[in-house]
């Protein structure tokens, strides 16, 4: 028995484009020893790559405890380390867009190694950095401060809503903006940290990052995550509520998930390379009283 578990199951796969797939006695990695017909579903499209796909019927599930072979959705733990890390947060660089139309980042060197050496003994010389940016670059977090003047800032939201949080990925079907209540219906979200995966980060840098086709998170969804009691609720695209012209400037989501304390990370990356559920978020920012957004070093961690 070595604790790594395949799902064996037929699949009939049905396209928004025409046509149809169908697979019989298929075998794909899974996180753990259970696994429901729609996280396998969503887990069988990413490792196979699929594109259009409408619907997919999963049939004639079998678990088998056998060691996994590796794909786009589990991928092997390494011999000995029992866990393995997922990078979740772009990179940021000198000047870099996040926002478009937003300031750009300032990276330079406040002390250069060569200015330090005078300070220092021989052979020891130090580099310091500098750099000057507004909050909302990167990946960040969004706490209540943001939204919400008496809100808790950057110093004042505990570890627990930041770190380690037992984490799922909502993965939104090929052409959908809006992700809303009936989207949502189907995950057990109390307590754990809600990634909604939408793909809008293949834009992060040009100009359609912001364009107002981007996904988001509607009212009535922000509404029913935190009545469900979620814990923290990140996305991949430019922000989690719509930013189109015809939203007219309201911001129901922040509105909704910060009045009840729920953190918001916006600008993710890398969602497409964790499974379904089973692994452990973190995105903590540094420590700062009065601010209320900050970049964050994001990522899973998959046991």
């Amino acid at each position: 028995m070595n604790g790594e578990f395949r799902a064996q199951f037929d699949a009939d796969v049905t396209f928004a484009n025409g046509g149809g797939l169908r697979t019989e006695g298929f075998r794909l990695d899974i996180p753990g020893r259970s696994i429901t017909d729609e996280d396998l579903a969503a887990l069988f499209v990413r490792h196979l790559g699929l594109l259009m796909v409408a619907e997919v019927r999963i049939t004639g599930t079998t678990i088998v405890e056998e060691p996994h072979k590796g794909g786009r959705g589990v991928a092997a733990t390494a011999p000995g380390t029992g866990h393995r890390f997922v990078e979740l947060s772009h990179v940021v660089t000198d000047g870099m867009t996040t926002l478009p139309g937003w300031p750009t980042p300032r990276i330079t060197e406040w002390l250069t190694r060569e200015d330090s050496r005078s300070a220092y003994a021989p052979g020891t010389e130090f580099q310091v950095g500098r750099i000057d940016m507004i909050a909302n670059t990167g990946t960040y977090l969004d706490t209540p401060a943001h939204r919400y003047a008496d809100g808790s800032d950057l110093a004042g939201v505990g570890l627990d809503r930041l770190a380690e949080l037992p984490a799922l990925v909502v993965r939104l079907p090929v052409g959908t903006r809006a992700v809303d209540r009936l989207l949502l219906a189907p995950y057990d979200v109390a307590g754990k940290a809600v990634l909604l995966h939408t793909g809008w980060d293949a834009h992060f840098g040009t100009a359609w990052y912001g364009a107002p086709e981007a996904p988001h998170l509607t009212g009535d969804g922000a509404r029913a995550l935190v009545d469900a009691g979620v814990a923290l609720v990140g996305i991949d695209s430019i922000n989690i509520d719509d930013m189109s012209p015809a939203a007219g400037g309201t911001r129901p989501a922040h509105s909704i998930l910060l009045a009840a304390g729920v953190p918001i990370v916006e600008h993710l990356t890398g969602l497409d390379q964790l499974p379904p559920d089973g692994f452990r978020f973190t995105a903590a920012p540094p420590k700062v009283a009065g601010m209320g957004t900050f970049p964050v070093r994001a990522y899973a961690r998959i046991d």
